[in-house]
């Protein structure tokens, strides 16, 4: 039986060339292009590295696909020279540990990574590190209209150890947020 490619495969893809390349330190953000319906970007300071996502649904239509599309947009010259110039640079390890916390999202299709991105550094501005798409899930076992998002959320002090009360506390006032703010349920 053929697998199906899916966001999760092509970003492991696209984040195994770049290490393979020597390129592991970059920046994940929402992208911001209308090609993706949904769709991060990996960049280094600021030089955009990647585009990818799921093309949307808009294009998708003009050309008569009807199944999903998985895109990457390399910027081939960038990574080139990001390459040429990457110097190894060495930064302490953080003496406290970085949390990580998972959030499966059922959103209304409308909904954006990039809002989402929004509204965590909205909500947590000191201690919230990284937001992170790593899965996207449209159509079979979910409802009409809804999509679910794999999130996840890196947390650090860098003065001290997180205590589980402390990050309960945020994982709460994020789910509240994307609840109030974007009709979000948890899975």
């Amino acid at each position: 039986t053929v697998q199906k490619s899916d966001f999760f495969f092509l970003k492991g893809t696209i984040t195994s060339i770049l290490s393979r390349l020597g390129l592991s330190r970059y920046k994940v953000s929402p992208v911001k292009n209308d090609v993706f319906s949904e769709g991060i970007s990996l960049s280094l300071g600021k030089n955009k590295l990647v585009d990818f996502g799921l093309v949307n649904k808009k294009i998708l239509k003009h050309f008569g696909i009807s199944q999903n599309v998985l895109f990457a947009d390399f910027s081939w010259d960038t990574v080139l020279d990001m390459i040429k110039h990457n110097s190894v640079k060495f930064k302490d390890i953080p003496k406290y540990p970085a949390v990580r916390r998972d959030f499966a999202l059922l959103l209304d299709d409308a909904v954006t990574f990039e809002e989402i991105d929004r509204i965590a550094s909205q909500t947590e501005k000191q201690l919230l590190k990284d937001v992170d798409l790593f899965d996207v899930y449209q159509g079979k076992n979910l409802p009409e209209g809804k999509k679910s998002y794999a999130v996840s959320f890196t947390l650090q002090d860098e003065n001290k150890t997180l205590t589980d009360k402390q990050i309960d506390k945020i994982m709460n006032k994020l789910q509240v947020n994307f609840e109030k703010q974007l009709g979000a349920e948890l899975r």
